[in-house]
């Protein structure tokens, strides 16, 4: 599996993520071609079986739950701007653990 960051592609020409031996691409996109944007691309070696997806409207991330090996795997991307990044971080984790229902850390650490 590949992470990818800041892949500055609007959905018209996300053609330009394909490579030969990783069919598989997710990718979350913002509206700006100028920043954001991440993608996971996944090897066509592996038997990894995607269930669900979340994706940031705005590019931030991306969230693959699904199966590799008959074990479950949570797959997240992140890309964090430079400016504001506490603040960013504080807020994408919080939406995060309501998305993949984790605990939240009562120590302000997430």
């Amino acid at each position: 599996m590949c992470c990818i960051q800041e892949t500055h592609l609007t959905c018209r020409n996300t053609h330009r993520l394909k490579i030969k031996g990783w069919r598989n691409i997710y990718q979350a996109n913002g509206k700006q071609k100028k920043k954001e944007g991440v993608a996971i691309l996944v090897s066509d070696k592996t038997d990894f079986k995607p269930t669900k997806i979340n994706k940031d409207k705005e590019g931030h991330y991306i969230i693959i739950k699904g199966s590799m090996q008959q074990e479950e795997l949570t797959i997240l991307n992140i890309y964090a701007p430079n400016t504001r990044a506490p603040r960013f971080i504080k807020k994408v984790t919080r939406d995060l653990q309501k998305k993949l229902r984790l605990p939240h850390n009562n120590s302000g650490r997430t």
